[in-house]
């Protein structure tokens, strides 16, 4: 993994917390060095703070997205910069804290992406996933290369997105609000709920083939989200 923090003593703190978890990061403490990083070691999981020198943590991260990289990525946000919290999210990151915070919820933060990778592996709700596809009306999903595609070919998905999209088609036809999925996709049992909204939108534009009239997510009045269309398990 790769931990992006200009701050020595913040960076020196959470690495202790991460190594005591088990994990063994690299640490970048400027923006080109994230960027060169990033590329070099291809890490499972990114903490990345916004504020950096030479580069801003979000443009690393619009950087390595463009370049189809998807690490998922925690970003580290002061608090009340909602605006850059947002702005994070829209670029493809999968879950952020705000600073002031306890670097024992960033180890749970990076534990929670993980296991939920892990879970999927196994089953949604109580069907068993692996190695089987999950196929509807030409968008398919590897459950068990966690890869994605539609007839147009293959879609990268962040870790988060694929997350959303292995629940949605492992529940057709079934609605969620937005407190739901935080709980059963980010595994969060309070959060924002702009979280939810921004990723859905995010997906809609890469699996929906007019995302203003989205015909796979869609929306529930009052409710939140569903994924609408007979959905097959392949192998």
């Amino acid at each position: 993994m790769l931990v992006v923090e200009d701050d020595p003593t913040v960076s020196g703190v959470l690495v202790a917390y991460l190594r005591r978890a088990g994990f063994d990061p690299v640490v970048a403490a400027d923006g080109p060095t994230a960027l060169q990083q990033w590329g070099r070691v291809r890490p499972d999981v990114v903490v990345l703070d916004v504020l950096l020198p030479g580069l801003s943590g979000l443009e690393v991260l619009r950087r390595r997205r463009d370049a189809d990289d998807d690490s998922a990525v925690i970003v580290l946000s002061a608090l009340g910069e909602e605006d850059d919290r947002l702005l994070g999210l829209d670029l493809g990151a999968d879950d952020y804290v705000t600073k002031p915070y306890s670097p024992r919820e960033v180890v749970g933060r990076v534990q929670a992406l993980l296991r939920r990778s892990e879970r999927l592996g196994e089953r949604t709700g109580a069907r068993p996933l692996l190695p089987r596809r999950l196929v509807s009306d030409g968008l398919w999903l590897d459950l068990a290369a966690r890869t994605a595609g539609t007839g147009d070919g293959p879609v990268t998905l962040t870790q988060r997105e694929f997350d959303l999209l292995a629940h949605f088609m492992g529940h057709p036809g079934e609605a969620f609000s937005k407190e739901q999925l935080l709980r059963r996709v980010w595994g969060w049992d309070f959060g924002d709920a702009s979280t939810v909204t921004v990723h859905v939108r995010r997906l809609r534009e890469k699996v929906e083939d007019d995302p203003s009239d989205p015909r796979r997510v869609v929306t529930v009045r009052g409710t939140g989200y569903r994924f609408d269309g007979q959905v097959a398990v392949d192998g």
